[in-house]
């Protein structure tokens, strides 16, 4: 990728080219939404940690292989934030800083609009990287971890368990977000976008007898610490590959 040539000639050159900058547009996962609790009833808190989330992880990683190149990152993730809210802010939250790389990973909250609107998620995945390309950013999409597919016994009360357990579980045991996550990929081939297919790890991992519902934080859909490491190894994978 561009990127990959835009930070070896950075380190080559330090004193006439500017920082690397990426961007990360995104949902609770990208903006490093940990735990959450009810703190009224039904209505949840979320245990905020930016620093410990994919995209600062991805700066460490570049920080351990290019030692003297300085990389800006931008953390355009917002919780409960999907497609359509994404559009809405791309230039204010992602464009003005002028990224040399926008990672974008978006699907989780859509997920929640049902099978009828998979055709509004993947024509607003189209739109934005359309923008995020007339704007002379490289793009990656990553494919966001599943939800939980069990409910799980560390869930206490009915409306984590009820309302947002079981309705998480109906989706991925129903096959509603690998519909989402194939026609998100079909939007990149068809746009042209390198796509990080970290999904694709999860279900791997369920598929080799791992419980991936024990993997999330909230036990519903927010990765453990450790998960957001495979998330940035991937990245930068995908960010060295031709």
């Amino acid at each position: 990728m561009k990127i990959a040539d835009e930070i070896r000639k950075k380190q080559q050159d330090l004193y006439s080219r500017g920082p690397i900058a990426i961007a990360f547009l995104g949902d609770s996962v990208t903006q490093g939404c940990f735990e959450c609790y009810e703190k009224s009833p039904n209505v949840v808190e979320t245990k905020f940690y930016p620093e410990r989330a994919y995209c600062e992880k991805v700066k460490s990683i570049l920080a351990t292989l290019y030692p003297s190149v300085p990389v800006t990152v931008i953390n355009a993730g917002i919780s409960g934030g999907g497609t359509e809210s994404a559009r809405a802010r791309l230039e204010r939250d992602v464009l003005t800083y002028r990224p040399d790389l926008t990672v974008v990973c978006l699907g989780l909250n859509d997920v929640g609009l049902g099978e009828g609107a998979i055709d509004r998620y993947t024509e607003g995945l189209k739109e934005i990287f359309g923008r995020i390309k007339s704007a002379g950013s490289e793009v990656i999409f990553m494919t966001p971890n599943p939800m939980n597919y069990t409910v799980s016994p560390h869930l206490k009360g009915d409306f984590f368990r009820k309302d947002l357990a079981e309705v998480f579980a109906g989706r991925m045991e129903s096959g509603l977000m690998d519909k989402y996550m194939e026609a998100a990929r079909t939007s990149c081939r068809e746009s042209g976008v390198k796509i990080c297919d970290c999904y694709a790890l999860w279900q791997l991992l369920r598929s080799r007898g791992v419980d991936t519902t024990d993997l999330l934080a909230n036990y519903l859909n927010h990765p453990v610490e450790k998960m957001h490491w495979m998330f940035a190894y991937e990245l930068v994978k995908t960010m060295l590959a031709d």
